[in-house]
């Protein structure tokens, strides 16, 4: 027990200055960021566009790009030089760089230019994937995140809907175009006018892609039916759209006597995983209208309507039974410029938060949205349904993140 004296000294001590505890400030980290030109000919978006490349120079990280890179969204080499990124004729020199940043997945040979250890962004793109792509990730003991699947603080994935959205007012827009006479359509004004009556439109599909759809066809002054299994998503479709949309559950006998009277079919249904479900069949499609046409936005995962065959953007389109079929896979590389705008909103943020956290490794055990697009850690494969897929071992990312 303190004596009086002894009390009144640790007192009158509380009362002199103190000397202060400061918080400790996170280490920055500085990123070398490296983006090659994409090889795809149906691959037009760049992950960065020159806005989002200033604010990362600006933070003290280094951005490398490929020569012609952002050609296809019409952004030029000049334009990312003059807001500090370095330009490099050379595929190997961008492969250099610690982080890879690329919209699709490499190919087998654009792995083989990586360094081992590299931390990789890209889609994913799950249904297409060869198992060899994973293995060769693997043996470079590749960090790899697929940004399809980072997650926003609400829990909602924000590159998937903002490409939805694109895909969802873009499918409406190239109806459009085909029922006009210039790309030997039936000549039909999408919506209509007064004394007319108005384009009957289909959409499968309640969800992101369905709701953008039903918005941009409803705002043409087109009568709109959509049909999901999901009762849910049909509620939030009609308080999406501020009106009331015919809504139905999927039943075949509805289903037929809607697409026979349909000018325009969206197919815009998929699952989470693997292949997309098929909800129109062949003898569907022959009971419909001569140049009605079907647009299957969900051709990314197989496609929803039987007929649907994978067709390309310079050839976009086949006929069969008299129907009309658009199945172009990444509706959303048709937009590059919009849809590189929406990329680098979410992208750009998400690196500046890395440099800002003390890079990769303390952003993935801080943040878990971004540990739900990390299907790689160090080489080990993290993604249940690819380990099940590809018969591969797997580990869970929160037991590697202990182990740190």
């Amino acid at each position: 027990m303190k004596t009086s004296d002894e009390l009144l000294k640790s007192l009158a001590l509380g009362f002199l200055p103190q000397e202060e505890m400061l918080e400790v400030e996170k280490k920055k980290s500085s990123l070398q960021i490296g983006m090659p030109k994409e090889r795809s000919l149906q691959e037009k978006r760049i992950t960065l566009v020159p806005d989002a490349v200033a604010v990362l120079v600006n933070n003290g990280h280094e951005v490398i790009i490929e020569t012609g890179a952002g050609e296809g969204a019409s952004f030029s080499d000049r334009e990312f030089s003059e807001v500090g990124a370095q330009i490099v004729y050379s595929t190997q020199e961008v492969y250099k760089a610690n982080l890879i940043l690329k919209v699709e997945p490499p190919t087998l040979e654009e792995i083989d230019m990586m360094q081992n250890g590299q931390l990789l962004i890209s889609a994913l793109q799950l249904p297409i994937q060869p198992k060899d792509f994973l293995k060769k990730l693997i043996s470079k003991r590749i960090t790899a995140i697929a940004f399809d699947y980072i997650k926003d603080p609400s829990g909602v994935l924000p590159i998937v809907n903002a490409m939805s959205e694109i895909a969802g007012n873009a499918s409406i827009i190239i109806a459009s175009e085909y029922l006009s006479n210039t790309t030997n359509g039936k000549g039909q004004l999408f919506g209509g006018i007064s004394g007319v009556s108005p384009t009957d439109v289909v959409i499968l599909g309640a969800g992101t892609v369905g709701e953008f759809a039903a918005k941009s066809a409803l705002g043409l002054g087109a009568a709109v039916k959509v049909y999901d299994n999901n009762t849910q998503k049909l509620k939030r479709l009609q308080d999406a759209c501020g009106q009331r949309v015919y809504t139905s559950i999927i039943q075949p006998n509805v289903l037929i006597n809607a697409l026979r009277t349909a000018d325009v079919v969206i197919g815009a249904i998929s699952n989470k995983f693997g292949r997309a479900p098929i909800i129109v069949s062949e003898e569907m499609i022959q009971i419909m209208k001569d140049r009605s046409v079907i647009v299957d936005v969900s051709i990314d995962k197989g496609g929803c309507i039987e007929t649907s065959e994978v067709t390309s953007h310079k050839n976009p389109t086949f006929v069969k039974h008299g129907v009309i079929h658009y199945c172009v896979p990444n509706i959303a590389s048709r937009f590059s410029r919009t849809a590189s705008y929406a990329l680098s909103n979410v992208i750009a943020p998400t690196l500046l938060d890395t440099g800002d956290f003390g890079g990769l490794e303390a952003m993935i055990k801080s943040y878990s949205g971004i540990q739900n697009g990390v299907y790689l850690y160090k080489g080990v494969l993290t993604n249940k349904y690819l380990a099940e897929t590809f018969s591969l071992p797997y580990k869970d990312i929160n037991l590697l993140l202990m182990a740190m």
